[in-house]
């Protein structure tokens, strides 16, 4: 499939326009941004439809309740990932506040889904693995990326090594740029 049939019409014409202008670095750029948006308003619908099948494929797997977000669920897989970890572990980890992780921690000790103990050399701080309930929400998690990671590498199945190369600098770039926003740079 060429670029140009995954085009819009009017994308087309501003293309057309940036040609013979001169501008087509600057036309580019702004048929990028557009495809951009397009693409970042897509992976909103995507999350919204993902959580759907998270939680069918949870249900399947016998599992009545569920954290209500994905960050928390996110924060269950840190744990999973990184056990036996600690709150200070957990937000380098997933930059976030350490108030962030406290809160949400404390919310899936109360749920079940994990336990907190503390080091026997080491009283004060406590470190946090997951319960067998937060095993099981942590198992259905890691084969929902698998499924999403295989859709998005057979979507790249038809780039070349220097295309990916391209996008993956892209990405960095965008992350970078993102990454300072947040950060309030």
């Amino acid at each position: 499939m060429s670029i140009s049939s995954c085009l819009s019409d009017r994308v087309k014409k501003r293309l057309i326009f940036a040609k013979g202008s001169g501008l087509m670095s600057e036309g580019l750029k702004r048929i990028l941004y557009e495809r951009f948006l397009h693409f970042t308003h897509l992976t909103e619908q995507m999350f919204s439809s993902e959580i759907g099948e998270f939680i069918e494929l949870a249900r399947i797997q016998g599992i009545s309740t569920i954290p209500n977000n994905l960050t928390t669920v996110h924060v269950m897989d840190c744990i999973g990932n990184y056990e036996p970890v600690n709150t200070t572990t957990i937000a380098e980890k997933m930059n976030l506040s350490k108030a962030s992780i406290s809160k949400i921690s404390n919310k899936l000790l109360a749920e079940g889904f994990i336990k907190r103990s503390q080091m026997v050399d080491n009283k004060k701080e406590k470190y946090f693995t997951l319960s067998p309930k937060g095993r099981k929400v942590f198992d259905v998690h890691a084969m929902m990326h698998e499924v999403i990671e295989r859709r998005f590498i057979a979507a790249l199945h038809s780039f070349s090594e220097s295309e990916l190369q391209a996008v993956t600098k892209f990405f960095q770039i965008m992350i970078e740029k993102q990454d300072d926003i947040v950060k309030g740079e």
